[in-house]
Protein backbone atom coordinates (compact mmCIF):
# COMPACT_ATOMS: atom_id res chain seq x y z
CA UNK A 1 0.00 0.00 0.00
CA UNK A 2 1.31 3.47 -0.98
CA UNK A 3 1.17 5.86 2.10
CA UNK A 4 -0.41 9.34 1.60
CA UNK A 5 3.10 10.84 1.94
CA UNK A 6 4.18 9.03 -1.44
CA UNK A 7 1.41 9.74 -3.24
CA UNK A 8 1.27 13.41 -3.39
CA UNK A 9 5.06 13.10 -4.21
CA UNK A 10 4.32 11.09 -7.29
CA UNK A 11 1.12 13.52 -8.27
CA UNK A 12 3.73 16.71 -7.90
CA UNK A 13 6.30 14.99 -10.46
CA UNK A 14 3.56 14.30 -12.64
CA UNK A 15 2.46 17.65 -12.68
CA UNK A 16 5.74 19.19 -13.32
CA UNK A 17 6.84 16.59 -16.12
CA UNK A 18 3.02 17.45 -17.62
CA UNK A 19 4.03 21.45 -16.98
CA UNK A 20 7.44 20.93 -18.46
CA UNK A 21 6.20 19.31 -21.50
CA UNK A 22 3.78 21.79 -22.05
CA UNK A 23 6.47 24.68 -21.84
CA UNK A 24 8.51 23.00 -24.49
CA UNK A 25 9.01 24.63 -27.60
CA UNK A 26 7.25 22.84 -30.53
CA UNK A 27 8.95 23.21 -34.25
CA UNK A 28 6.10 22.29 -36.93
CA UNK A 29 6.59 20.73 -40.56
CA UNK A 30 6.04 21.47 -44.03
CA UNK A 31 4.07 19.24 -45.86
CA UNK A 32 7.22 17.59 -46.73
CA UNK A 33 8.20 16.92 -43.14
CA UNK A 34 10.86 18.66 -42.91
CA UNK A 35 10.92 21.69 -40.35
CA UNK A 36 8.99 24.48 -41.29
CA UNK A 37 11.23 28.21 -41.28
CA UNK A 38 10.15 30.34 -38.03
CA UNK A 39 9.30 34.04 -38.61
CA UNK A 40 13.06 35.46 -37.80
CA UNK A 41 14.67 32.72 -40.16
CA UNK A 42 11.99 33.41 -42.81
CA UNK A 43 12.46 37.59 -42.97
CA UNK A 44 16.33 37.13 -43.35
CA UNK A 45 17.50 37.64 -46.97
CA UNK A 46 17.66 34.90 -49.35
CA UNK A 47 21.03 34.12 -51.32
CA UNK A 48 19.77 31.24 -53.57
CA UNK A 49 19.45 31.65 -56.78
CA UNK A 50 15.22 31.56 -57.59
CA UNK A 51 13.70 28.58 -59.85
CA UNK A 52 13.94 29.18 -63.71
CA UNK A 53 16.18 31.97 -63.06
CA UNK A 54 17.79 34.41 -65.62
CA UNK A 55 19.19 32.29 -68.82
CA UNK A 56 22.47 33.74 -70.27
CA UNK A 57 19.88 35.57 -72.60
CA UNK A 58 18.61 37.20 -70.50
CA UNK A 59 21.89 38.58 -68.54
CA UNK A 60 23.71 39.81 -72.00
CA UNK A 61 20.85 41.77 -72.61
CA UNK A 62 20.55 43.21 -68.99
CA UNK A 63 24.01 44.18 -69.08
CA UNK A 64 24.34 45.03 -72.79
CA UNK A 65 27.13 43.23 -73.88
CA UNK A 66 27.79 39.79 -75.37
CA UNK A 67 31.34 38.81 -73.96
CA UNK A 68 32.60 36.36 -76.44
CA UNK A 69 35.63 33.79 -76.22
CA UNK A 70 38.04 33.71 -79.46
CA UNK A 71 41.53 33.06 -80.30
CA UNK A 72 44.30 35.24 -80.21
CA UNK A 73 46.59 33.21 -82.44
CA UNK A 74 45.17 31.99 -85.52
CA UNK A 75 45.23 34.27 -88.23
CA UNK A 76 42.23 34.77 -90.29
CA UNK A 77 39.78 33.58 -87.33
CA UNK A 78 41.58 35.18 -84.45
CA UNK A 79 44.78 37.09 -84.49
CA UNK A 80 46.05 39.79 -81.80
CA UNK A 81 47.41 42.37 -84.71
CA UNK A 82 50.75 43.45 -83.05
CA UNK A 83 50.77 47.07 -84.40
CA UNK A 84 47.01 48.31 -82.72
CA UNK A 85 46.45 45.14 -80.43
CA UNK A 86 43.09 44.50 -81.97
CA UNK A 87 41.96 40.91 -82.48
CA UNK A 88 40.91 40.46 -86.12
CA UNK A 89 39.73 37.28 -88.37
CA UNK A 90 36.54 35.68 -89.51
CA UNK A 91 35.48 34.46 -86.20
CA UNK A 92 36.00 37.66 -83.90
CA UNK A 93 33.70 39.96 -87.18
CA UNK A 94 31.19 36.73 -86.74
CA UNK A 95 31.20 37.81 -83.25
CA UNK A 96 30.55 41.11 -83.57
CA UNK A 97 27.64 40.42 -86.77
CA UNK A 98 25.82 37.96 -83.57
CA UNK A 99 26.38 41.06 -80.99
CA UNK A 100 24.70 43.22 -83.64
CA UNK A 101 22.01 41.16 -83.93
CA UNK A 102 21.18 40.66 -80.59
CA UNK A 103 21.96 43.78 -79.24
CA UNK A 104 21.63 45.82 -82.04
CA UNK A 105 25.21 47.17 -82.48
CA UNK A 106 28.45 45.35 -82.92
CA UNK A 107 30.24 47.39 -80.27
CA UNK A 108 28.31 45.84 -77.57
CA UNK A 109 30.67 42.95 -77.34
CA UNK A 110 33.65 42.03 -75.13
CA UNK A 111 36.25 39.62 -76.70
CA UNK A 112 38.25 37.37 -74.47
CA UNK A 113 41.22 35.23 -75.09
CA UNK A 114 40.72 31.69 -75.11
CA UNK A 115 42.63 28.40 -76.24
CA UNK A 116 41.86 24.58 -77.48
CA UNK A 117 42.59 23.76 -74.25
CA UNK A 118 40.94 26.76 -71.74
CA UNK A 119 37.26 27.64 -74.12
CA UNK A 120 35.41 24.80 -72.24
CA UNK A 121 36.34 25.80 -68.96
CA UNK A 122 36.34 29.19 -69.31
CA UNK A 123 32.77 28.59 -70.80
CA UNK A 124 31.51 26.82 -67.39
CA UNK A 125 32.99 29.08 -65.03
CA UNK A 126 30.94 32.06 -66.88
CA UNK A 127 33.93 34.52 -67.84
CA UNK A 128 32.05 34.31 -71.57
CA UNK A 129 28.49 33.63 -72.91
CA UNK A 130 29.76 31.57 -75.87
CA UNK A 131 32.73 30.63 -77.64
CA UNK A 132 33.78 31.51 -81.31
CA UNK A 133 36.74 29.88 -81.52
CA UNK A 134 37.13 27.41 -84.52
CA UNK A 135 35.90 24.54 -82.59
CA UNK A 136 34.87 21.43 -84.31
CA UNK A 137 30.89 20.16 -83.68
CA UNK A 138 31.71 16.42 -82.20
CA UNK A 139 29.36 14.00 -80.07
CA UNK A 140 32.02 14.49 -77.45
CA UNK A 141 31.52 17.94 -77.29
CA UNK A 142 28.10 17.91 -77.03
CA UNK A 143 27.56 16.26 -73.93
CA UNK A 144 29.53 19.32 -72.33
CA UNK A 145 28.02 22.41 -74.29
CA UNK A 146 25.12 23.24 -76.67
CA UNK A 147 26.40 24.15 -80.29
CA UNK A 148 24.86 26.30 -83.06
CA UNK A 149 24.56 25.05 -86.37
CA UNK A 150 27.67 25.12 -88.48
CA UNK A 151 28.67 28.18 -89.15
CA UNK A 152 32.11 27.17 -91.22
CA UNK A 153 33.75 23.80 -92.69
CA UNK A 154 37.12 22.86 -92.29
CA UNK A 155 38.89 19.72 -92.96
CA UNK A 156 42.12 18.32 -91.25
CA UNK A 157 45.84 18.69 -93.21
CA UNK A 158 49.54 19.38 -92.80
CA UNK A 159 51.79 21.86 -92.78
CA UNK A 160 54.62 21.36 -93.88
CA UNK A 161 58.48 22.92 -94.75
CA UNK A 162 58.85 23.29 -98.76
CA UNK A 163 60.73 20.66 -99.64
CA UNK A 164 59.72 18.01 -97.26
CA UNK A 165 58.96 14.45 -98.42
CA UNK A 166 55.62 14.42 -96.43
CA UNK A 167 53.11 15.16 -99.33
CA UNK A 168 50.46 13.70 -97.64
CA UNK A 169 49.06 11.72 -93.86
CA UNK A 170 50.33 8.42 -95.60
CA UNK A 171 53.48 9.77 -95.33
CA UNK A 172 52.93 10.39 -91.72
CA UNK A 173 55.05 6.94 -90.26
CA UNK A 174 57.40 6.25 -87.09
CA UNK A 175 59.88 8.61 -86.58
CA UNK A 176 57.70 11.23 -87.80
CA UNK A 177 57.39 14.11 -85.37
CA UNK A 178 53.89 15.53 -85.55
CA UNK A 179 53.31 19.02 -83.93
CA UNK A 180 49.67 19.70 -82.76
CA UNK A 181 47.52 21.47 -79.99
CA UNK A 182 46.25 20.78 -76.99
CA UNK A 183 43.01 20.28 -76.94
CA UNK A 184 41.96 20.40 -80.46
CA UNK A 185 40.58 17.16 -82.20
CA UNK A 186 43.36 16.96 -84.46
CA UNK A 187 45.25 14.89 -81.51
CA UNK A 188 43.07 12.22 -81.87
CA UNK A 189 42.54 12.44 -85.19
CA UNK A 190 46.61 12.11 -86.20
CA UNK A 191 46.80 9.50 -83.61
CA UNK A 192 44.20 7.75 -85.73
CA UNK A 193 45.61 7.88 -88.92
CA UNK A 194 49.09 7.37 -88.10
CA UNK A 195 49.61 5.78 -84.34
CA UNK A 196 53.26 5.08 -85.36
CA UNK A 197 53.86 9.12 -85.49
CA UNK A 198 55.55 11.01 -82.34
CA UNK A 199 53.21 13.64 -81.85
CA UNK A 200 54.08 16.98 -79.48
CA UNK A 201 51.70 19.16 -78.02
CA UNK A 202 51.36 22.77 -77.60
CA UNK A 203 49.46 24.91 -75.70
CA UNK A 204 48.46 27.40 -78.62
CA UNK A 205 48.89 27.70 -82.55
CA UNK A 206 51.61 30.36 -82.66
CA UNK A 207 54.28 28.26 -80.10
CA UNK A 208 53.46 25.29 -83.04
CA UNK A 209 54.42 27.24 -85.83
CA UNK A 210 57.38 28.67 -84.29
CA UNK A 211 58.80 25.03 -83.08
CA UNK A 212 57.76 23.83 -87.04
CA UNK A 213 60.08 26.98 -88.13
CA UNK A 214 62.41 25.86 -85.45
CA UNK A 215 62.96 22.10 -86.69
CA UNK A 216 61.66 20.73 -83.92
CA UNK A 217 59.06 18.69 -85.86
CA UNK A 218 58.80 17.61 -89.32
CA UNK A 219 54.42 18.17 -89.90
CA UNK A 220 51.86 20.43 -88.03
CA UNK A 221 48.16 19.32 -87.82
CA UNK A 222 45.01 21.18 -87.44
CA UNK A 223 42.10 22.27 -89.41
CA UNK A 224 43.14 23.77 -93.12
CA UNK A 225 41.60 26.91 -93.19
CA UNK A 226 44.22 27.30 -89.77
CA UNK A 227 46.85 26.06 -91.49
CA UNK A 228 46.27 28.64 -94.45
CA UNK A 229 46.76 31.50 -91.95
CA UNK A 230 49.91 29.95 -91.03
CA UNK A 231 51.00 29.43 -94.83
CA UNK A 232 50.01 33.30 -95.11
CA UNK A 233 52.76 34.38 -92.49
CA UNK A 234 55.41 32.35 -93.55
CA UNK A 235 55.30 31.26 -97.65
CA UNK A 236 58.28 28.60 -96.85
CA UNK A 237 55.67 26.50 -95.78
CA UNK A 238 52.95 24.79 -97.45
CA UNK A 239 49.81 22.82 -96.90
CA UNK A 240 49.92 19.11 -98.52
CA UNK A 241 47.46 16.61 -99.01
CA UNK A 242 44.05 16.17 -99.37
CA UNK A 243 42.06 17.04 -95.82
CA UNK A 244 41.72 13.63 -93.77
CA UNK A 245 38.97 14.50 -91.43
CA UNK A 246 35.65 16.82 -91.55
CA UNK A 247 35.68 19.69 -88.98
CA UNK A 248 32.52 21.78 -89.00
CA UNK A 249 32.70 24.50 -86.57
CA UNK A 250 29.85 25.11 -84.31
CA UNK A 251 29.48 28.15 -82.31
CA UNK A 252 29.54 26.79 -78.44
CA UNK A 253 27.27 27.96 -75.59
CA UNK A 254 26.82 26.66 -71.94
CA UNK A 255 24.98 23.35 -71.38
CA UNK A 256 21.23 23.90 -70.94
CA UNK A 257 21.01 27.60 -72.44
CA UNK A 258 18.93 26.50 -75.00
CA UNK A 259 18.00 29.98 -75.72
CA UNK A 260 20.76 31.58 -76.22
CA UNK A 261 21.44 28.72 -78.81
CA UNK A 262 18.14 29.61 -80.67
CA UNK A 263 18.68 33.16 -80.73
CA UNK A 264 22.47 32.36 -82.56
CA UNK A 265 20.68 30.26 -84.94
CA UNK A 266 18.43 32.75 -85.78
CA UNK A 267 21.03 35.22 -86.64
CA UNK A 268 23.05 32.68 -88.46
CA UNK A 269 19.94 32.60 -90.49
CA UNK A 270 19.82 36.54 -90.75
CA UNK A 271 23.44 36.55 -91.69
CA UNK A 272 23.32 34.17 -94.80
CA UNK A 273 20.12 35.57 -96.17
CA UNK A 274 21.34 39.56 -95.77
CA UNK A 275 24.57 38.50 -97.30
CA UNK A 276 26.59 39.56 -94.41
CA UNK A 277 28.13 35.70 -93.77
CA UNK A 278 28.94 35.72 -97.47
CA UNK A 279 30.87 39.49 -96.88
CA UNK A 280 32.34 38.24 -93.91
CA UNK A 281 33.70 35.15 -95.57
CA UNK A 282 35.20 36.44 -98.80
CA UNK A 283 36.99 39.07 -96.55
CA UNK A 284 38.53 36.40 -94.66
CA UNK A 285 38.98 33.14 -96.16
CA UNK A 286 38.13 33.80 -100.14
CA UNK A 287 35.22 33.00 -102.27
CA UNK A 288 32.02 32.44 -100.57
CA UNK A 289 31.08 28.78 -100.23
CA UNK A 290 27.18 29.83 -101.09
CA UNK A 291 28.53 30.54 -104.39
Amino acid sequence: MISKKWSFMVMMVAVFALTGCASTPTTSTGASGSPASSPAASSAPSTAKPAGGASVLDEIKSRGKLVVGVKYDTKLFGLKNPTGGEVEGFDVDMAKALAKEILGDEKKIELKEVTSKTRIPMLDNKEIDMIVATMTITDERKKQVEFSDVYFKAGQSLLVKKGSPIKSVADVKKGTKVLAVKGATSVANIKAKAPEATVLEFDNYQDAFSALKAGQGDTLTTDNAILYGMMAQDPNFVVVGEPFTDEPYGIAMKKGETALQAAVNDSLKKLQSSGEYDKIYKKWIGEAPSK
